[in-house]
């Protein structure tokens, strides 16, 4: 794994969501998964930037959509620099995608489903943003 999803599987460990690293799902493998939500996170590096790897990506993102899987794409200077925030706005959709409401956690004791995310942070990227 590089640094920044290291950085950021330790800020989502800390949420205690039941998130998966290294996730298969089909003959694809997430970077992280949280299947109870159908949400499919991935850390895209600069080399995502490359034509060849966003026609694999919408491939990709298309066919994990098909399985009923949401994708969003972080940047990984944003999961290496703000591991803590960027793992709050995850843990905001899967409880806004289970229904479930926020849990106080040592990575955030205000972490709320009602809480808007940091308008500092860009928003998370979505197949062909």
């Amino acid at each position: 794994m590089p640094l920044s999803e290291k950085k950021l599987w330790e800020a989502l460990r800390k949420l205690d969501l039941g998130i998966r690293r290294q996730a298969p799902i089909g003959r694809y493998i997430a970077d992280f998964a949280h299947h109870g939500a159908s949400l499919v996170i991935e850390v895209d590096g600069r080399r995502h930037d490359l034509p060849e790897a966003q026609l694999k990506d919408a491939e990709r993102d298309a066919w994990l959509e098909s399985q009923g899987y949401r994708v969003i794409r972080i940047r990984d200077d944003l999961a290496y620099g703000r591991p803590f925030d960027v793992a709050e706005r995850i843990g905001q959709i899967i409880l806004g995608r289970t229904g479930k409401r926020a849990a106080p956690t040592s990575a955030s004791p205000s972490l709320s489903v009602d809480t808007p995310p940091s308008p500092a942070l860009p928003p998370l990227r979505r197949k062909g943003e």
